[in-house]
């Protein structure tokens, strides 16, 4: 069956604070851009092969962009195209605050019921990840049933992101998306069950991220 590899990019300064961090261009720590447990995960246990991928979205921020570039470095890149469709949530008004600060504005605020004002709504994102999901899909069926392309493909993006669209692959509620921990420089992978193309599931979560 056709898989979906996602990965969280390396920690930030801003991870490491507690800051909400959407569109703005942070870099990885220097622990981050090492990101040795993605390296040891593509080059010992081969789960993500380079030529298994038939294509990768990326997001355009830089903490992306390096997560993408080190995990293949040294190898040939495979398809992939950078794209806002899976930028992080638009935090709008608190991009760059903590929880205590956005507490202070707004003391019931909750990002899965309430959105973000000034950014993305819940509704905002919820269609565009849809719409990335109804893209893989696609993908994915005509792999499945057509034999073309190749087996994986492959995202790499954000946390809250990351942790909506997971919700919405598994057709939960994209507030549930609460319940998922993605960790920096982790991998999740969602597949399907009983090999139906109808049964999309959660395979895998936090590959690796918790490794020595």
């Amino acid at each position: 069956m056709p898989r979906l590899f996602l990965i969280r990019h390396g920690e930030t300064e801003w991870t490491i604070n507690g800051r909400h961090t959407g569109r703005s261009d942070i870099p990885l720590t220097e622990n981050g851009a090492s990101i040795f447990v993605i390296s040891r995960l593509t080059r010992t246990s081969e789960l993500i092969k380079p030529e298994n991928i038939c294509h990768v979205l990326v997001s355009p921020r830089q903490r992306a962009q390096k997560t993408f570039h080190t995990l293949f470095e040294g190898q040939e890149l495979p398809p992939h195209e950078t794209t806002e469709a899976v930028a992080e949530w638009n935090y709008g008004d608190y991009e760059g605050l903590v929880i205590s600060e956005i507490k202070q504005k707004d003391p019931n605020w909750v990002i899965w019921r309430d959105g973000c004002p000034g950014g993305e709504s819940v509704a905002d994102i919820t269609k565009r990840i849809d719409d990335t999901i109804k893209v893989v899909r696609e993908y994915h069926r005509r792999y499945k049933e057509e034999g073309i392309g190749k087996r994986d493909m492959l995202i790499v993006a954000h946390g809250h992101f990351l942790r909506a669209f997971i919700a919405r692959w598994v057709e939960f509620n994209l507030c549930l998306g609460t319940h998922f921990n993605v960790e920096p420089a982790s991998i999740a992978m969602l597949t399907y069950q009983h090999n139906n193309l109808a049964e999309p599931s959660l395979t895998a979560l936090n590959l690796f991220a918790f490794s020595d």
